[in-house]
């Protein structure tokens, strides 16, 4: 049986790597804007639209996909990177914008 204290261990190691998650998560998604703000300078340079809804619809199948391999619910993926393509697609308005 466990004890509280043995709980209360337990709960302190979930949340230590659910903030070292949450870390990774926030370096990757700047990396990835780092990039994407990249993208968005080269199209505002060569004037290209901000947003490639070809594009995105791969990159929604190819995330939807990789959601259930991972059993990671895949309509969540897909809200996930809606957002996330909403911002790069604000990112491209503004580089066309300069």
């Amino acid at each position: 049986m466990s004890t509280d204290m043995d709980a209360i261990a337990k709960l302190y190691d979930y949340r230590k790597s659910i903030d070292n998650f949450d870390a990774a998560l926030i370096h990757i998604l700047a990396e990835r804007f780092r990039v994407t703000k990249a993208v968005g300078v080269l199209k505002a340079s060569a004037d290209l639209p901000p947003s490639d809804p070809n594009r995105e619809a791969e990159q929604v199948a190819r995330l939807r996909e990789l959601a259930k391999t991972a059993d990671l619910d895949p309509d969540f993926a897909e809200k996930f990177l809606e957002f996330v393509i909403r911002e790069v697609i604000q990112h491209h308005k503004q580089a066309a914008a300069k």
